[in-house]
């Protein structure tokens, strides 16, 4: 495991915890989908500090990491099992943050309109946002 510094992402005094593999030739591979860092994804190779913290993007995977909050309080119409559904339907991964908060690991766009239609009356009523991990680059600082 190590740590990324949330800061250069707005998110002063912040830390997200990634789990990573140790890979041939150096590096580590992240083994989670990440919620809060931007420019990270399932499969990334990144290099660490001494100090465990993820300084460096060595490589990128290929993916990309879709994020979605639902907000407080919730509707009369709840879409997260239709999310929950569609990504399981979908064969995709992904992880939730308690109940409001989920990153989906997307290898292939091509799948995503079934989990965008999911949602697509959340987002419109302002009750759920989205984003891509990708909308910014990687910083350590």
């Amino acid at each position: 495991m190590a740590m990324v510094n949330l800061a250069p992402f707005d998110l002063a005094g912040m830390l997200e915890q990634l789990w990573l593999r140790e890979i041939e030739g150096g590096g580590y591979e992240i083994c989670c989908i990440p919620f809060y860092a931007y420019g990270l994804a399932l499969g990334d190779v990144v290099g660490k500090s001494g100090s465990d913290t993820i300084d460096s993007l060595i490589r990128k995977s290929g993916r990309r990491a879709l994020r979605v909050l639902f907000t407080e309080p919730r509707p009369s119409v709840d879409n997260r099992s239709a999310l929950r559904s569609t990504v399981e339907s979908a064969g995709l991964l992904s992880e939730w943050n308690g109940d409001r908060h989920v990153a989906i690991d997307v290898l292939d766009i091509s799948v995503m309109q079934p989990v965008f239609d999911s949602i697509k009356e959340e987002i419109q009523n302002g009750t759920a946002f989205w984003e891509w991990s990708d909308v910014k680059n990687f910083k350590s600082t």
